[in-house]
């Protein structure tokens, strides 16, 4: 018992990853059947660090990802563990980095999203202040040039005594 307490403690520890919740599992199980790392190792034909490695969750210490899935279905099924459901843990993982890499992504497209917005209303007032302008010159002009017109003629009453 001492023996799966320690490697409670530790799991906290180090994280939670998936290697490490199944070299839990696997741990309890054998200790659980009075079995010691070597005897485990040698029925399986493994070596006794790789099975340490396992139970403890270092993966610097073993083999690719592949042989790790294939020497934990060995142990899960010598050791009479459901092996469905420790199989499932590897893809758990990959299930929370996928989560953990969505998350970044929704972050950051939301930062994008917040420094553009914070823009717009600069730029949005700087068009309206540049329109308002160029309306005002344009309708000063078009005034300027109805006036002058209107000085230069005749009102039709003037002409109209004129002509009698």
């Amino acid at each position: 018992m001492k023996e799966i307490e320690s490697v409670s403690g530790n799991n906290n520890k180090g994280g939670n990853s998936s290697l490490k919740r199944i070299g839990n599992f696997i741990k309890e199980a054998r200790v659980s059947r009075e079995q010691s790392v070597e005897e485990l190792a040698s029925d399986l034909k493994i070596g006794s660090h790789q099975l340490k490695a396992i139970e403890e969750g270092n993966e610097e210490e073993l083999p690719e990802k592949v042989f790790i899935k294939a020497m934990v279905r060995r142990i899960s099924q010598k050791l009479k563990l459901d092996t469905e459901f420790i199989m499932n843990e590897f893809k758990t993982e990959r299930q929370e980095i996928k989560i953990d890499e969505i998350v970044e992504e929704v972050a950051k497209k939301t930062n994008k999203n917040r420094q553009s917005r914070d823009l717009i209303p600069v730029g949005f007032w700087i068009f309206i202040l540049i329109s308002g302008l160029l309306g005002l010159i344009a309708s000063s002009l078009i005034f300027n040039l109805f006036s002058d017109s209107s000085q230069n003629q005749t009102p039709k009453q003037e002409l109209i005594k004129k002509t009698k």
